[in-house]
């Protein structure tokens, strides 16, 4: 099922929210490249691409695009004050070293345990699973942007993932254009919802079980 631009803006917007002054921050393709437009003010972030960059910048203005500067999914950004280029080796070095502190990341299927399925559909034609898989393992935090259902209007938050695993039990946070979600040891903790949907509309859609607290947030 698609999702329009104001949905993406505001799973963007959300997601930004997590990100703390100084993190090391890794941007997936999608909704996730959104983030680095919407950091809070104050907050600086060295955003860190595969292709070698580190203190990316968000997306630039269109006609302002420099066809030689792109993150990893080929997409224009800008640099910050800052910025360096290193090689992809290099890059990925940092990945597993460990030296990651988030990663926002699309997914195809996300389970209760935070198992994360996002690289390949059986029968589909794919590159490869990218560095997906090295940063869903190595990041010190993963979160997930991505719809709830999907084309056919079924739960992508499932109780078991069906599709090929990119690894396992790494997600920590699920943002959709329903909810937040976060994986805890006994489940998926329902955090927060977004407006106008309710509790029983993210039930109903929510293959997984979730743990409902008394106070959950509302955003408008």
């Amino acid at each position: 099922m698609g999702m329009g631009k104001e949905n993406r803006d505001r799973i963007a917007k959300r997601a930004a929210q997590e990100l703390k002054n100084g993190m090391a921050v890794n941007l997936g393709i999608g909704i996730p490249t959104q983030v680095a437009d919407y950091v809070p003010e104050g907050v600086q972030i060295v955003f860190h691409a595969e292709n070698g960059i580190l203190f990316a910048g968000g997306a630039p203005n269109p006609g302002e695009e420099d066809a030689f500067l792109c993150n990893a999914g080929g997409y224009p950004v800008t640099i910050v004050d800052g910025a360096s280029y290193c090689d992809s080796s290099i890059a990925f070095a940092m990945i597993r070293r460990g030296c990651i502190d988030i990663t926002i990341l699309g997914a195809l299927e996300v389970s209760e345990r935070g198992d994360l399925a996002n690289w390949i559909v059986p029968g589909k034609r794919v590159a490869g699973i990218g560095g997906a898989m090295e940063l869903a393992q190595k990041a010190k935090k993963v979160i997930v942007l991505m719809n709830h259902v999907n084309r056919q209007g079924e739960s992508k938050v499932k109780k078991q993932c069906e599709l090929p695993l990119t690894a396992r039990a790494c997600v920590k946070l699920i943002i959709t254009e329903m909810a937040v979600m976060e994986v805890v040891e006994n489940g998926l903790l329902l955090k927060e919802i977004m407006s106008p949907y309710t509790v029983d509309d993210v039930v109903r859609h929510t293959e997984a079980a979730l743990i409902i607290p008394e106070q959950i947030t509302y955003i408008p």
